[in-house]
């Protein structure tokens, strides 16, 4: 297949907007396979903040940055993405140039602790206020359960009402497989 998977699109997207230096969110953990990820773009020099409500999330997260000793590079918080903005330094505001979220819930885990969008769009609105300009936030929308529908259709009302001159928002997924396959929005500040 010539087209990019769902997850090859959002790193590639992410790749385009983060170098070596750069302060980058990961406001999901999950398994910290995106923390590793984002900590090899954004080099010795760069921090990745990481975000998860899960003490499980947590620990797999450390034990994938131990795996690859990359300590230096990332601070992990056991606390829900809404709060980023009270958390990240204040020295890296206007210098976050991406950031990721894998919606829904931790694969293998309780299915009933689930990402909302209260809190995932409180945190897009904090992203847009501290990102620098061409700065890109991921969503990755897992959509195949009850509240991963309600979060779904939120998310879009919400981007869909974004003002044009302050980002640019996509829609990037495959209108014909079966099982309610994940998709990607994605938003640039302007």
């Amino acid at each position: 297949m010539k087209m990019d998977r769902i997850l090859s699109f959002a790193r590639n997207l992410l790749e385009k907007a983060v170098k070596p230096g750069d302060i980058v969110i990961d406001a999901t953990l999950g398994n910290g396979h995106d923390t590793v990820f984002l900590a090899g773009l954004v080099g010795d020099s760069g921090k990745v903040y990481g975000f998860d409500v899960q003490e499980e999330a947590i620990a797999s997260s450390k034990d994938r940055i131990k795996q690859h000793a990359l300590y230096e590079r990332v601070e992990l918080f056991h606390e829900g993405h809404e709060n980023l903005s009270r958390l990240i330094p204040g020295r890296h505001y206007g210098k976050v140039t991406g950031a990721i979220f894998n919606l829904g819930y931790l694969p293998g885990s309780d299915k009933s602790i689930v990402t909302r969008p209260i809190t995932t769009i409180s945190a897009i609105e904090q992203l847009l206020e501290i990102m620098t300009p061409e700065g890109i936030i991921v969503l990755v929308i897992y959509h195949g359960h009850v509240e991963g529908a309600v979060e779904r259709d939120s998310l879009l009302d919400y981007c869909q009402q974004l003002d044009q001159k302050k980002a640019h928002v996509l829609q990037y997924q495959f209108i014909n497989q079966q099982n309610n396959p994940p998709f990607i929005v994605a938003i640039e500040k302007r």
